[in-house]
Formats: structure tokens, sequence, C-alpha cells
């Protein structure tokens, strides 16, 4: 399937990939992946083909009703975990949580967290690698250029805005495939 993937995402779409491109995967087990900006659903699947072309395994949760029939197979195959998003739950505790239940787990997130323009980041996604002490990994989403740039792996100073200074830095002048949303 591999091949596959490379013959869609490199031929067929013209994309490339710059930057870390094996994730550090021989060191990297655990990380919390963050993919901007955000702004379509076609952004799902260039990173299925981005995974599969580096060939590092990823994780995403989604809420827990995705995972049942027909699709529930599918999700947990390209790396999904269910998650209870019922109310009064520590979401951010709960995700914390499969970092340490799992020998490998790279949680892909959009800082975002909706396909819509946003003015300010979620912050779930810092307070998961925090709680978890993993390094955050950043890949754009550059459909202007076709291109994924993935960093090396960064590791939180606990200086919130300091960290979240660079971690947007990364992602500057990036734009999605709707560009007015990034």
């Amino acid at each position: 399937m591999r091949w596959l993937a490379k013959l869609i995402y490199l031929r067929i779409l013209g994309w490339k990939i710059i930057g870390n491109t094996s994730f550090s995967k021989e060191t990297i087990k655990k990380a919390v992946i963050i993919s901007a900006p955000h702004t379509s659903n076609y952004d799902f699947f260039i990173g299925l083909f981005l995974r599969k072309i580096v060939g590092v395994k990823t994780n995403f949760v989604g809420k827990k009703e995705l995972f049942t029939w027909p699709f529930g197979y599918y999700f947990r195959a390209v790396g999904g975990v269910a998650l209870d998003r019922t109310s009064g739950q520590n979401k951010v505790e709960a995700i914390a949580g499969f970092f340490k239940d799992k020998d490998e787990f790279r949680l892909t997130l959009a800082p975002e967290g909706t396909r819509k323009k946003v003015s300010e980041w979620k912050t779930g996604f810092y307070y998961i690698a925090q709680k978890a002490n993993v390094p955050i990994i950043m890949f754009t989403l550059d459909f202007e250029n076709k291109q994924n740039n993935i960093s090396e792996p960064y590791y939180l100073t606990n200086d919130f805005e300091k960290d979240m200074a660079y971690l947007k830095g990364f992602f500057k002048g990036i734009k999605g495939k709707i560009p007015e949303n990034s």
C-alpha cells in the first residue's frame, strides 16, 4: 500500500515532504503531533498519505460514537481511539492516559479544533503533551505549495507564552485548502 500512497501523494497530487521525514521514529515513540492549518476534510487524507509514506504510525481521537458499525473498524485500523466526551470528564487527563497505556502513541490533533477560521488555537494539545511528558511534532498542511513540512520534536519549556509563540511561528504564512480559513 505504501507504493500506492506514494503514487497518489507524490505523482498524482504533486505533493512533497520536507523536514523531519522520519518523524524521528527510531527514538520518538510517543508525541503530540499538531497539523495546521486545518481548513478542509481533505486534510485527513493528506495526513493518511503522509504517514503511510514516511512509515510512522500515528493516532487520533474521536468521539466514541464514530467507532460503531460500520465505520468503527476502519477508524481503529487507521489509528483512531475512541474518547468518551460526556460532560464532567477531564478530556486532557483521559487523552494523556492513552500515552501511559501504550508503548507507542503519536497523537495527531488540529490546534484550531475546527475547519473554520479561528482567532486563537485551542490549548488542549499543549496540556496533553505537558501532562503526558511528550514532545510536540508539527507538520504543515500547505496547499498553496503542496507540501508537508515536518518539524523536529519540540520539548515544552513550560513557559506557555514562549512555547505557543514558537509553535505558531512554525505555521506562519501557511495556507490551507480553503485559504480564507487559514
